[in-house]
């Protein structure tokens, strides 16, 4: 084989970034934490000049370790229209520009360094679209590759060109999978393997199955026009969705023989965050063909030991099993929370992170100290968060032990 062919082929294969080709466990590293961790600095400066401006950017961008919220729910929420919340985005994100550019903060060396200047867009394009898919961040798709692709040190008209290039590929793929959901007889032993390793994972409870909701309970940005919409014969309607996530597994319940029937956004789940009265609204709520009911939420691998996240999980669970439904937490990748749990880690690792946590909260630069001395994979922290119940939050990070048990009175 020439070089040429051996390029052309390699370049062919960069460009393949099918979600259901991929598998989240491939993807996710310190490092996407890392450019995170840089976004959050730059929010929290731009949040000392103008607080709303901070939450809007938080919101929008999910830096947080929530998804990205709609310009829909974020105008219900200050009671602006959708346009008027982009209009206040777009000037926070070129004044957060500007402050790094000024303030000669790191986000151009650390950014840099994952989008090269010399990079060809092909593979600055897979990139972001890899990072998109495995942070379930597509609703903020365009706005953050641009954003990352400008600290970076690109041009504006460089950056508006690739992130428009994902925005295009991301359409490209909804319109494919809505051509092979045509074919769902070639697809239906496919979805049923894809969906039985995670049917043994489901936390079932002990009672009988409340009926399956047929409404979605989401209705402020339910026909926002940043979200994708399928047609999926097995409910017999349009059904949206945020994200590629959770378009594939809207493919695997409706193509799958396993399952009857299923309605998206079942339930607003309330829940209390550090004091703070939110609501979670599950993905999914699917009924088996053999009469069983499933709860199921959407939450990419990387993300599951997010404190945030394992609070709604909790929430999630509880109100599934309060209607006799299975609870399961469906991560894109093969592995799974309980695959997680028992993942082996290297005493000696968990041994200093341990230490560390016992000390009291650890910020970013200790955890890089760990990963320097130990080798620390990201797939390991995540086990190790997991397993000792402690405390992630993020933006900015902050790792830390759960509180104490009040002593009995």
């Amino acid at each position: 084989m020439t070089v040429s062919a051996r390029v052309t082929r390699e370049e062919k294969a960069a460009e393949d970034t099918d979600p259901e080709l991929l598998d989240l466990q491939d993807d996710i590293s310190f490092g996407l934490e890392e450019v995170n961790e840089v976004l959050a600095e730059l929010i929290a400066m731009q949040a000392e000049r103008k607080a709303k401006d901070g939450e809007l950017l938080a919101a929008r961008l999910g830096v947080r370790g929530e998804k990205p919220e709609t310009l829909a729910r974020i105008g219900a929420r200050y009671d602006l229209s959708r346009d008027r919340v982009r209009q206040l985005h777009t000037k926070a994100v070129g004044q957060m520009i500007r402050m790094a550019q000024l303030t000669g903060h790191r986000a151009p060396a650390v950014l840099g360094a994952r989008y090269p200047l010399d990079a060809m867009d092909r593979q600055l394009v897979r990139a972001l679209l890899v990072e998109t898919y495995t942070t379930d961040t597509d609703i903020a798709a365009t706005e953050l590759s641009y954003l990352k692709l400008r600290l970076a040190g690109h041009t504006a008209e460089d950056a508006k060109r690739i992130a428009g290039f994902v925005t295009q590929r991301i359409a490209a793929w909804q319109k494919k999978t809505n051509r092979r959901l045509a074919k769902l007889r070639d697809a239906e032993p496919r979805a049923t393997s894809q969906l039985d390793p995670w049917l043994a994972q489901v936390d079932w409870p002990g009672a009988d199955a409340a009926a399956v909701p047929t409404s979605c309970a989401r209705t402020v940005d339910g026909d926002d026009d940043g979200r994708g919409r399928f047609y999926l014969d097995k409910v017999g309607r349009d059904v949206p969705f945020d994200s590629g996530l959770e378009a594939r597994l809207l493919w695997i319940l409706n193509a799958s023989d396993l399952v009857e029937t299923f309605q998206e956004q079942p339930a607003a789940v309330g829940y209390d965050l550090d004091g703070a009265e939110r609501v979670l609204y599950p993905s999914i709520v699917a009924r088996l063909t053999d009469g069983r009911v499933v709860l199921i939420d959407v939450e990419p691998l990387g993300h599951v030991a997010f404190h945030v996240n394992r609070v709604k999980a909790s929430a999630g669970r509880a109100y599934a099993h309060a209607n006799g439904w299975g609870w399961l937490v469906w991560t894109g990748s093969r592995i799974g929370i309980p695959d997680l749990l028992a993942r082996p880690v290297a005493t000696a690792t968990e041994s200093m992170l341990h230490e560390l946590v016992t000390r009291g909260p650890v910020q970013w630069t200790a955890l890089r100290e760990v990963r320097r001395a130990t080798g620390l994979e990201l797939l390991d922290f995540l086990t190790l968060v997991l397993r000792n119940d402690w405390r992630w939050d993020r933006a900015p990070f902050l790792l830390s032990a759960p509180p104490s048990p009040r002593p009995r009175t």
